[in-house]
């Protein structure tokens, strides 16, 4: 099969992919990109003459990579018992939708946020669905479905037989139940701008027309930002709680941004990111809103203010 090359050239430009992989994983840019990083530092230290016998260093990189992925799965766990409220993965933006780019080095400043694709993948109810998956099933599933690797080579990562990672795989379809039809972005982003408008407006009737009645709020704020610790409930309720944020938070400036790939909104005050959310919508109502107000997980966003 011959001997890859194994430089600096030869496994730098395996990074982006596995940021793209980690972050599915972890639903976290930071602890994605630690985790690409340890990768690599297993890598280099390797003896040269161990590196030249590895004929895919990318291969090694991914199986490398997953395997501290799955670790950090288990242990999540038991973080997520300590966390104050509820847990939701680290928001992503847009960068062409704030002026500059980023991420290829054409603009603006590099950051592994700017390196993961926006695609169904990362959408915020693909990645919570995730979160409900053992680390096995999340692992096989995102590897398998996601990036297409056979389920010889995730064997190697999960430590199981290629069966018993294919059952893994099937079994996490069946706990996503992803069989619904995604709604188009445009008559999504039609639906997201309409709450926005009925927000600004404080328009209880209006948000209430817009929800689903078994709509569902989830907010994070992580005990470092005013959030509700328990999902807010039904259409009304949501409504309600809506207006009665906008009433407690004046001056805040809502945006129209994409967030994870799909259209969201986002609020800042004196032009910093405060909060950010990211909707389900089904049937041409909303019936999942996430918030995401820790401003340890707004990190990405930080650069846009």
């Amino acid at each position: 099969m011959g001997t890859a090359t194994t430089g600096t050239d030869g496994t730098a430009g395996e990074r982006r992919r596995l940021i793209n992989v980690a972050y599915r994983l972890l639903g976290s840019v930071t602890e994605a990109e630690d985790a690409v990083q340890d990768a690599y530092a297993r890598w280099y230290a390797l003896s040269p003459g161990r590196r030249e016998e590895i004929v895919s260093p990318g291969a090694w990189l991914t199986t490398v990579t997953g395997r501290i992925c799955l670790d950090l799965l288990g242990s999540a766990r038991a973080r997520r018992e300590r966390y104050v409220g509820a847990w939701l993965p680290e928001p992503l933006p847009d960068r062409t939708e704030w002026g500059h780019l980023g991420g290829d080095g054409s603009a603006g400043p590099a950051d592994p946020a700017d390196q993961i694709v926006l695609d169904e993948s990362v959408s915020m109810a693909f990645l919570v669905v995730l979160d409900a998956m053992t680390p096995a099933e999340r692992v096989a599933f995102v590897l398998h479905d996601v990036f297409r690797y056979p389920f010889a080579d995730i064997a190697g990562v999960l430590g199981r037989s290629s069966a018993a990672c294919k059952q893994l795989a099937s079994s996490a379809r069946r706990r996503a139940g992803i069989a619904r039809t995604p709604v188009p972005a445009p008559d999504r982003g039609d639906v997201v701008r309409h709450v926005k408008e009925a927000w600004e407006s404080k328009d209880i009737a209006a948000l209430v027309g817009l929800l689903d009645p078994a709509a569902v709020m989830t907010a994070d704020g992580g005990g470092m930002a005013g959030a509700a610790l328990r999902p807010v409930e039904g259409g009304a309720s949501v409504a309600r709680y809506m207006v009665a944020i906008a009433d407690r938070a004046p001056g805040l400036e809502l945006l129209e941004r994409s967030v994870n790939g799909m259209p969201g909104l986002v609020a800042r005050r004196a032009g910093v990111v405060v909060t950010v959310a990211a909707f389900g919508v089904r049937d041409g109502r909303v019936d999942r809103i996430w918030v995401i107000r820790n401003p340890e997980k707004l990190r990405p966003w930080s650069l846009e203010a």
